[in-house]
């Protein structure tokens, strides 16, 4: 039997074969949105699932193909599939799983677009999602209902970084006869491996550190072949929440280097973090490299690489967080994360704003929070541009 390759290997190798046809080394965009048959009875077989083929490119597309084929290995699933953003992947995992009286249960914070979809399923479809402190598994025991189909997780939670300990909470949702889906967002597949610990899917907003170079739009999900080939084929198919080929061609590309550039954000987000934790200025910093993180031996057990992301407190509330935003030059105001360069941002009045105020202060999203995206420039040159940005909080 093969040895199974390396993680660094198979990010280089993974759906990169070169191209038979013309010995190119990096195989081609296939975009096409439909696919020719020899004849209807080819046709035919190929709609019916008599034989496999190509159809359409909603239905299946060769460059798709590698990048789920790429993503599912990473993850140790058995198989992948992509969407053309990391909300309808969600989205088509979600609304895969749980039927009208379902209930979901969630971790104690979620990205605000995640927050407005479990709204919407519960006013328009009656499915009912809660909220549940993850770090708490006697609370998890209790909010698990008869209904539960789902365990929704982010973990770090965006934004406040709090993590759930993956293989507890995968060995609580067995025994509920529920499923587990995590967010691996800020992990990446490099950081974390969410199926290896028991998890049932794994989503990415690919978006982010998959692609990471801020060009693309793309979400991704892995888990079970049955249960991966039936998203396909009800709602990714009918919805239609598809990834261009162009598009998924930039994954594969960008996830050509994702070791290199998670070891640089790592390592930078580690020395943001320590100056961070050192100034006057800054009243909590969360990240779950610090050795004061209070997640931090759990953080060392369930992951490999910490990331890039970073949340702290400045004094001043509101406004301290607004004279922070408003003086950074090299930081890049803006939303969105895991791109080579560094992004800053408020929750509160930014991705979380569409959560009602007295929810997102539980889930502990307050407004002198801000979060920080760290970048692949000189660290020196990241910390002088917070330093100047913090001089102007006012004490």
């Amino acid at each position: 039997m093969e040895e199974r390759k390396k993680f660094s290997t198979r990010l280089i190798h993974g759906g990169s074969e070169p191209c038979r046809e013309t010995g190119s080394l990096i195989p081609p965009i296939y975009q096409t949105s439909t696919f020719v048959f020899e004849n209807m009875e080819q046709g035919a077989c190929r709609f019916s699932g008599e034989e496999e083929g190509y159809i359409y490119t909603r239905l299946g597309n060769p460059t798709l193909q590698q990048l789920e084929e790429v993503i599912a290995d990473l993850e140790g699933a058995e198989a992948g599939l992509s969407f053309s953003s990391g909300m309808a992947a969600i989205s088509g995992v979600l609304m895969g799983l749980v039927r009208s009286g379902d209930h979901i249960l969630c971790g104690d914070g979620v990205y605000g677009c995640t927050y407005g979809l479990l709204g919407y399923l519960q006013d328009r479809f009656g499915v009912i999602p809660d909220y549940v402190d993850i770090s708490d598994e006697d609370a998890i025991h209790q909010a698990i209902h008869p209904n539960t189909r789902v365990i929704f997780l982010e973990t770090p939670i965006n934004p406040t970084m709090k993590i759930a300990d993956l293989h507890q909470i995968s060995k609580i949702a067995k025994g509920k006869g529920a499923q587990v889906v995590v967010d691996n967002t800020f992990a990446t597949p490099y950081g974390q491996r969410p199926i290896e610990l028991g998890a049932d899917f794994v989503i990415h907003s690919a978006t982010k550190y998959i692609g990471g170079h801020g060009d693309v739009i793309a979400g991704l999900a892995v888990g079970r072949k049955e249960e991966i080939d039936f998203l396909r084929k009800s709602t990714l198919k009918d919805i239609g929440g598809v990834l261009s080929p162009f598009d998924a061609w930039l994954l594969l590309r960008g996830l050509k280097t994702l070791e290199v550039r998670m070891d640089r954000h790592r390592m930078n987000a580690m020395a943001v973090a320590e100056f961070l934790e050192g100034h006057p200025r800054v009243t909590r910093v969360f990240y779950p490299g610090l050795s004061s993180y209070p997640q931090r031996a759990l953080a060392a057990r369930q992951m490999d690489c910490f990331g890039g992301v970073i949340s702290f407190h400045v004094t001043g509330g509101l406004e301290g967080a607004r004279q922070v935003l408003d003086q950074v030059k090299l930081c890049h105001l803006t939303v969105s994360l895991g791109e080579v360069t560094t992004l800053i941002q408020h929750p509160a009045t930014m991705t979380h704003s569409a959560i009602p105020e007295p929810e997102r202060l539980r889930m502990g999203v307050t407004d002198d929070l801000i979060r920080i995206s760290v970048g692949l420039e000189d660290v020196t040159d990241i910390i002088a541009d917070l330093q100047s940005a913090l001089e102007e909080v006012e004490g």
